[in-house]
């Protein structure tokens, strides 16, 4: 099986094989290397699923508001 680069997986992706990752470290019945290489994957994923949800967050403050709260715009946000 081709290994998808974590670059390339959306958030929802991302977390799902994540999960997987933990499960299969918490089971403690994967090899040594096997286990280090899985550790190293889900180190990626994290990184990616941070980077995600950052942007993400970035995005929602960005949204301005009138008065009474309703959606009135966009302010540019610096990056994006």
């Amino acid at each position: 099986m081709t290994e998808t680069d974590v670059n390339e997986l959306s958030f929802e992706e991302a977390m799902k094989e994540l999960d997987s990752v933990v499960q299969q470290l918490e089971r403690g019945d994967v090899a040594l290397e096997a286990s280090i290489g899985l550790y190293e994957r889900g180190a990626k994923l994290k990184k990616r699923c941070e980077t995600l949800l950052k942007s993400a967050e970035e995005k929602v403050a960005a949204i301005t508001t009138d008065a009474e709260g309703n959606p009135t715009g966009l302010k540019p946000v610096e990056g994006l």
